[in-house]
This record gives structure tokens, C-alpha cells and sequence, in this order.
């Protein structure tokens, strides 16, 4: 039987279904190998060779693979089909030779399908072919170059620019798009400007709107009228005439739909629709792709395949009568030029089922599943017809002259069905207007001015932001949602409500690389990029030479910021950034003069953390500090709170204290002083008016974390916090710790209120909603461990039973009869499991008091057996070489941009 591999367990399924007993179909979980995240990896001064490795998840799908060739002498490679896919395809043929499952005489084809039906995939079986090695030549272009700019500049960002995580080939530009569009909306200065309407009726009685379009025989532009006092002599002037309808011009129009959806255009859709992100919309697509319900979902086609307009054309007749279908069937065609992206359009694979008749249950899947129904079913629909109305009302002196408009749908096409979302609201100017003869009066009922603002560019929405990617050359349909994603993920940028806001590490970053990158973020050389790449898909041009040209010029700028020291960096930052930092005074005075001490010089300055601040240059004589960005309108950035902080009073000896610090205000008991230089401190949450804290307010929030109390079933402590994301409740030895379990709370006043009870409720519902195991059925009760204490129990758990010791959790082997293990077995798979849970080995408590259960558990800690065997396997000792040439931080910075998070489950 030949073996045929596919992405993932779930389309493995479906096409097995399809193809029958003669196949064996397997699922490879997405890429089998990726590029080790370390230095050498891509080695530029050896032909860019790039040194794979078999991800440890892999290892067994690749064994699984490799064992069903051995029976079967036959592999078909049925991977997605776009450049993703057909590198998988690539790697698993590579893999396998290597480790010689592929014998000189096995026959390898690929087949690629559009959509996972019995139809398609039986055609796409009767056509193999090879590996397409331009498309694979394309993705190793572009994880090279990702590789390349991740393992050289973000080491550069660390150094340079504390804070600071990463930067990517794609994501520093999109991050500088954000960044660009919020210094758009800061500098904005609102315009006034007024409009003026009148309430008219005709003859017989019926009224309706029209605005002023022309005073003193001028055509009014938008500002025409910039005051009040215009505005009224606006009124004044149409008011004192009288007024007649001097045209009235009906004419035809009609509107067509949408093209069928696109990767871009679906996940502007379903933001505008459903706020749905970028990520999301993909990961539901794709579900909906593997249960054979919609054609491929990364592309950047828009034509669809002719049976396929037949079959929507037919299913238009038989719901809505042939008067909604068009005489000839409606083409669109392709913008792409990169053929490898350019498949069919996102369309369902049976036009006569809709949401309801396939009965989807999840409801992402159904709303968005309906959403491209209705497209592509509008798509290959009549167009609407309407009628435009323009009514011109005019003064006997022509000085005045106002204009109406309305239009009337006369057949409502493709819209029956589905109309597109916007991304901002616009006037349709769709009103019905009442029947209005030329050379009748218009009486006037009342005419009023209207004051108006223009107001700044909106911030972009992930739908936004990725119709400008595409607008600009930057990125591909296989990119969108990881690029908006890991600026996210990164900290760089921040959702609210469905609007992107830079965070201040974006804007340092997009200021670094703005002056010392400056090519490698501009929108014109990332596009002419791509465009290389397109040509290298298309087999147009060598991909070793697109990565020499880049690699030449992309190193020479890396070294020019060896020697750059960190001070350097802020200055030049200050200096980018100070007509947005410190904007210009109206009384001409130096914005950069510390208002406080009035000697310091205002700049900006970094923390470890990331975050920036404004500061003076006299610190610590002065300590006035403001948040990063530009000052505030009434001048004042100190929340209510002096720079030199404000005192709330006494507690227990120590005075307590409000300060505003760089990141925001917060309480402290006590001075700082040689002998402390950390006081006890805590932040004030959001909701409190930092002016309005008082002492016992204070006193409350420095008495945090609050001890709520050992959590009834294993004795660990259970406290109550204020953190960055608000209340919360957490289940570990101590607040510090990085594990356990944490549960939010509704309010700040819940911190300090919230009993045993309610606290145990949360974290079983916190745990119970990610699958957790707290909760879980106990099987059987094996009683207390002989030596360290605390009960060991086998639990009931998702993939079968277990045994539970402290935070221990240790597999039964899959033919053990619960009722027969004994507790020396249990005792061997604890200790066995022990050393690999990467834990301090602490023994569980016993369910004694806090503190006598803290000793005991740190004290059972020193003694468990499993801290003899503290010796690390043999291939730890190769860690230690990678560590002089890979880069500390972070574990993966050179993520590449191309990677979707496809879920293969």
C-alpha cells in the first residue's frame, strides 16, 4: 500500500476515508525540521549551507513514517499546496534519504488538492508530479533571511537598547506602520470647520434635508465656514430668502459585489464582522479546510474553478429565482504575480450547503463558514440596481443655494444576500427623498449650523493593518497572522478593543531601526524583496544570489554598530523623537527644561525592563519623572503626586509614601537608605485616583500579597495579589513562584475580602477550563508516601490514568490494571518521573498549618530520594559548547516571519 502524508491527523483522516484501505495515510505535524535556534545555522561564508535539525516532537512522526515504508515500498507527499506545504513535502523526502527509509528503487510523487473532497483528492491522485524546487528554493530564501536578520540584529537591539526582545525582517516594518500611524494621531491638530442644514417641505406637505452648498454665488469647500459667527450669518442668509427647487436630476446605478474572498480580504472581513484576529480567522479556516468544508484558505487568488461558478450559479437559481443570476457568469481575475500563492479563492466545496445544513456546531466555524458562503454565492450574483437623486435648491438671486440627495433601491441583486463590512463609517447618502418638482417652492421649516472636528487618522485594526501589508508589497497570505501576531506577543504592541497601540518598546525599537537600519524597515525594500522572492518561486532568479545581495550590504551594517555605546543610542533617540517628546511651547520657552527643578534638562531614559520614561538630567537631586510620550495638555504628569513624593502618614513607626514613579504611581513604607535600598512597595491599581490614596488605603495595598491560607486538598498556600493585569488569586508555595495555578478576581476590593471558599471555587473553574487536572476523578486512594509524606492517589486523566504525588503526575504504562498497582510500583514511577519535571523535587505536604507545612516541605525537599540522582543525562554535556556562540536571550529570536502556527492536532 502506498504511504501517503499529509500536515495533520485530521485531514489524514478525512483523505483516508477517500482514498480506502489500498493507502496508508499519515500525518507528518507540520515541518518535520526547522533551523536550530543558534549561531551557524546559516553560514554566509559557506554558500549560505543551512544546518537542519529533526525537532524532538518529530522524531517519532518521522519514525512512524519511516516504518510504514518499510512495509510499503511507495510515498506519495500530499502537503499543502502552496510553499509552506511543498517545503514539508521537501524536508520529509530529505529526512527520510537520509536516514535511508527511501531506497534507490521507491517511487516519490507529490499531489497537491485544493480541497479535501472525495472528488478532489481522487483527481489530484491520477496527477503526481515532483517537488517543485523553485518553491522549495523560495522558502529557504526566506528562512534564511529570517534566520539572518533575527540571529544578527536582535542581538544588536539587546545590547544596544535594554528591553528590547527581537527584531524580524517583516514584523520591524509592520511595527513601524503602528508606530508611524500613532505619531500621526499625536501630532494631529483638530480643524473646526461648520456645515449648515435646512428642513425643507414641499407643496404637499412632506419634508425633507438638504445642505448648504453654495453662499454669496461661491461654492463652499469643507472649511468654507470655520466659525460660529460664519455659520450664522450662514443661517442669517438662507433663512432671509425664499427658495424654489431649481433641478432635480434622477439617474441609474447599480453596484456590484465583492470578488469571493482571499486570505487578506477574509481576515478583514471577519475582524470588521466578528473582531475576529488575524490568527484566529486563520486557525478557524483551517478547520474548516481539513473537515472538507472550504477550499484551500491561504491564497491570493480570486478566481474560482468553473464547475465551481456552475454550481454557485445553479444554487443562486434554485434559492433565489434566475432573476438574481446574470446572464453571463461574473470572472475576476488574479492580482497576484506570484503564481504559488495566486490558487483558487477561499469558496465552500458544495455552493447548496449552507451553515445551517451542515450543522457545525462550533461557532466560529459556523460564522465564518456562513461568511464565505454568502461571498462567494453573492459574488456570482445579479448586481443591485438603484436610483440616485440630486435636488438643487436655489435662492431667486442664485447667492444661496442648497443640495439634496437620496437614492431608492429598485432591485436589491447580490445584496439579498451579503453586503461587505467597512472599515470606517461613510455617508451613503441613502435616504428616500419624498417626489420633489422643478420650479416648486421649498418652504423652510428650520435651518440650523452644525459644528464639526476633522478628526485624526484612526489606528489601525488587525484588518487594516493587513490591507495595508498588501497594499505596500509586504508580506504573503502564509504571513499575515504571525507578523500581527508576534509584534503583539512580543510586547511591542498592544490591543485594545480591536485598535493596535505601539507600546513605548515599539516606538524605541522602530527609532533604533529607523536610524541605524533605516533600509531594512523601508515599505519600498521589503516589497522589492518579496518581489525577489516571487521571481525566485517562479524560477526566475537564483535564490543564493538574492541571499549574497542582501547578506553583503545587511552584515556591513551590522558592523558599523559595534562600537555604538548606549548613550549614544538615547541621544540620537532623543533627538528623532523630541518633536514628538517635547513638542514646541506657544510662549517659545525650552520644552526641555525640567519643570520641577528648573535647572535639569528633560530626555528620555530606559529601564531593564523595557520600558522608558521621561527623566531630569539632575536626578537624583531631582526626581522628576513623566511617562514616555508627549507632555500633557494641562501640564500636569504627575498624577496628582509631587515629584519629591507625597506623605499619607504613619504606620507601625514607619512613614508611608506616594510617589510617582517612571512607570506609574505607587506606595512605599519607609525611606530608602544604605541599609534598605528596596523599601516595600506596591503599585496603585488603575482604578484608584493616585491624588485621591489615603493611609489606610496605602497601609491595605503594602500589606499585599495577603495570605488567604493553605488550599484544603494538598496543604499549599493559596494568597491573594494585585499584578500588571489586575486582582488575582494564586495556588503556589509562594507569589514568586512560577508555577502553580492563578484565577482573576472580579474587583481590587476582592484582594483583600476574598475567603478560603470562594478561592478554591475559582482556581477548580481556572484549572477545569484549561483541562487541568485539579478536579480530576481519583481512581484510587494508594495512601501516604513512606518516606517524604503527602498522599499518593491514581487519577482518572485525559489520555488514562496516572499517579499523583505532590506536584509529581507519573503515567500508568497502558496495560496496568488500576486495582492491582501496587505502592512500590507507584513509588518507581515517581521517582523515575521526578528528575524529568525540570522541579525543585520538593515532597508534598502534608496537610498541617502554613508555616509548620512550608518547613516540613522544604525540609522533606533536602531528603527525597530522587536528589541522589542528580546527574544529567549524557547529552546535556553538549549544551555547554552551543552556549559561546548562541545568543542568551531570548530562546528563538530569529522566529521566522513565515510561520503561521498552523494547528496540527
Amino acid at each position: 500500500m502506498p504511504v501517503v502524508v499529509v500536515e495533520s491527523p485530521a485531514k489524514a483522516k478525512t483523505i483516508n476515508k477517500y482514498l480506502g484501505p489500498g493507502f496508508t495515510v499519515l500525518a507528518s505535524y507540520g515541518h518535520v525540521r526547522d533551523l536550530p535556534p543558534k549561531n551557524g545555522s546559516v553560514d554566509p561564508e559557506n554558500d549560505f549551507e543551512m544546518l537542519w535539525e529533526i525537532a524532538s516532537d518529530s522524531k517519532k512522526h518521522v519514525k512512524a513514517i519511516a516504518d510504514a515504508l518499510a512495509q510499503d515500498n511507495v510515498l506519495i507527499l500530499a502537503t499543502d499546496p502552496d510553499r509552506e506545504g511543498e517545503a514539508i513535502s521537501w524536508h520529509l523526502e530529505q529526512t527520510l534519504r537520509n536516514r535511508k527509509s527511501i531506497r534507490k528503487d521507491t517511487p516519490v510523487s507529490r499531489v497537491v488538492f485544493n480541497a479535501i473532497t472525495k472528488s478532489a483528492v481522487t483527481e489530484a491522485m491520477k496527477h503526481p508530479r515532483q517537488v517543485d524546487g523553485p518553491l522549495v528554493d523560495a522558502y529557504l530564501a526566506r528562512r534564511a533571511l529570517d534566520y539572518l536578520v533575527g540571529f544578527n540584529l536582535s542581538p544588536v537591539l539587546w545590547r544596544k537598547l535594554p528591553g528590547a526582545k527581537s527584531a524580524g525582517r517583516v514584523q520591524s516594518v509592520c511595527l513601524r506602520l503602528i508606530v508611524e500611524r500613532e505619531m500621526e494621531i499625536e501630532a494631529f491638530r483638530a480643524r473646526e470647520y461648520w456645515t449648515v442644514k435646512a428642513q425643507l417641505q414641499t407643496p404637499r406637505g412632506q419634508g425633507y434635508e438638504a445642505r448648504l452648498t453654495v453662499l454669496g454665488g461661491r461654492k463652499l469647500d469643507k472649511f468654507s465656514i470655520e466659525t460660529q459667527a460664519a455659520a450664522d450669518l450662514a443661517v442669517q442668509a438662507v433663512t432671509s430668502r425664499d427658495l424654489h427647487v431649481a433641478s432635480v436630476e434622477a439617474k441609474p446605478a447599480s453596484r456590484n459585489p465583492s470578488p469571493p474572498f482571499m486570505t487578506s480580504t477574509l481576515q478583514q472581513e471577519a475582524s470588521r464582522k466578528f473582531g475576529m484576529g488575524a490568527r484566529q480567522t486563520m486557525s478557524t479556516a483551517q478547520r474548516l479546510y481539513e473537515a472538507g468544508h472550504i477550499t484551500y484558505m491561504r491564497t491570493d487568488g480570486i478566481d474560482m474553478a468553473p464547475e465551481a461558478v456552475t454550481a454557485a450559479r445553479a444554487a443562486i437559481k434554485d434559492r433565489y429565482g434566475a432573476n438574481y443570476v446574470p446572464d453571463a457568469p461574473r470572472i475576476y481575475k488574479n492580482k497576484a504575480k506570484n503564481a504559488q500563492e495566486a490558487h483558487e479563492c477561499i469558496r465552500p466545496t458544495d455552493m447548496t450547503q449552507d451553515a445551517a445544513a451542515l450543522r457545525i456546531t462550533d461557532n466560529d466555524q459556523r460564522k465564518l463558514y456562513d461568511l464565505i458562503w454568502k461571498r462567494t454565492l453573492a459574488s456570482q450574483m445579479e448586481a443591485a440596481r438603484l436610483e440616485r437623486t440630486t435636488v438643487d435648491i436655489a435662492s431667486n438671486d442664485s447667492q444661496v443655494e442648497l443640495r439634496a440627495t437620496g437614492q431608492v433601491m429598485l432591485f436589491d441583486g447580490f445584496m439579498r444576500v451579503y453586503e461587505e463590512g467597512r472599515d470606517d463609517s461613510v455617508d451613503d447618502d441613502d435616504k428616500r427623498l419624498p417626489q420633489i418638482m422643478q420650479g416648486e417652492a421649498a418652504k423652510k421649516d428650520s435651518v440650523t449650523p452644525e459644528q464639526h472636528f476633522t478628526q485624526p487618522p484612526p489606528r489601525y485594526t488587525e484588518a487594516t493593518l493587513v490591507k495595508r501589508m498588501e497594499e505596500l508589497g509586504i508580506g504573503r497570505p502564509s504571513t499575515y497572522a504571525s507578523i500581527v501576531t508576534t509584534i503583539q506577543d512580543r510586547e511591542y504592541v498592544r490591543k485594545e478593543g480591536n485598535r493596535l497601540i505601539p507600546e513605548d518598546k515599539g516606538r524605541l525599537v522602530t527609532a533604533f531601526l529607523s536610524n541605524y537600519f533605516q533600509k531594512y524597515i523601508e515599505y519600498d525594500f521589503t516589497a522589492d524583496l518579496e518581489a525577489q522572492l516571487d521571481d525566485v518561486s517562479a524560477g526566475e532568479r537564483n535564490y543564493k544570489d538574492v541571499l549574497a545581495r542582501f547578506w553583503r550590504d545587511f552584515s556591513a551594517a551590522i558592523a558599523e554598530t559595534a562600537d555604538l555605546r548606549i548613550g549614544e543610542v538615547l541621544d540620537k533617540i532623543n533627538e528623532v523623537l523630541e518633536p514628538h517628546l517635547f513638542p514646541a511651547k506657544e510662549d517659545g520657552s525650552d520644552p526641555r527644561l525640567c519643570p520641577h527643578c528648573g535647572e535639569g534638562r528633560l530626555s528620555m531614559r530606559t529601564a531593564r525592563s523595557g520600558g522608558a520614561f521621561i527623566g531630569c538630567s539632575n536626578y537624583p537631586e531631582c526626581r522628576y519623572t513623566r511617562a514616555f510620550g508627549p507632555p500633557s495638555e494641562d501640564g500636569d504628569d504627575t498624577g496628582g503626586i509631587p515629584p519629591d513624593g507625597k506623605v499619607l502618614g504613619e504606620d507601625a513607626g514607619a512613614r508611608i509614601y506616594a510617589f510617582k514613579g517612571r512607570f506609574g504611581p505607587y506606595v512605599q513604607r519607609g525611606e530608602v537608605t544604605e541599609d534598605t535600598k528596596k523599601p516595600p512597595r506596591q503599585s496603585i491599581p488603575k482604578e484608584w485616583p493616585p491624588e485621591e490614596v489615603d493611609l489606610p488605603q496605602a497601609v491595605k495595598l503594602l500589606s499585599l500579597p495577603r495570605a488567604i491560607g493553605p488550599h484544603p486538598e494538598d496543604g499549599v498556600m493559596v494568597w491573594a495579589n494585585i499584578g500588571r493585569y489586575g486582582p488575582y488569586i494564586k495556588h503556589a508555595e509562594s507569589t514568586s513562584d512560577r508555577g502553580g495555578t492563578n484565577a482573576n478576581l472580579e474587583g481590587i476590593d476582592e484582594v483583600f475580602t476574598v475567603g478560603m471558599n470562594r478561592a478554591v471555587q475559582l482556581l477548580a473553574e481556572k484549572v477545569a477550563s484549561r483541562g487541568g487536572a485539579r478536579g480530576a476523578k481519583t481512581l484510587r486512594a494508594l495512601g501516604e508516601h513512606p518516606t517524604e509524606g503527602g498522599p499518593i492517589d491514581i487519577m482518572e486523566g485525559k489520555y488514562g490514568a496516572y499517579v499523583k504525588w505532590g506536584k509529581v503526575n507519573a503515567t500508568l504504562p497502558k496495560d496496568s490494571d488500576v486495582a492491582q498497582v501496587t505502592m512500590d510500583e507507584a513509588l518507581a514511577l515517581i521517582v523515575e518521573k521526578a528528575p524529568k519535571s525540570g522541579a525543585k523535587r520538593k515532597a508534598a505536604p502534608k496537610k498541617t498549618p502554613a508555616k509548620a507545612g512550608a518547613k516540613a516541605g522544604a525540609k522533606a525537599g533536602a531528603k527525597t530520594p530522587a536528589a541522589k540522582k542528580t546527574t544529567a543525562p549524557k547529552t546535556a554535556t553538549k549544551k555547554p559548547a552551543a552556549k559561546k556562540t548562541a545568543p542568551k536571550k531570548p530562546t528563538k529570536p530569529a522566529s521566522s516571519d513565515d510561520d503561521e502556527g498552523e494547528v496540527f492536532e
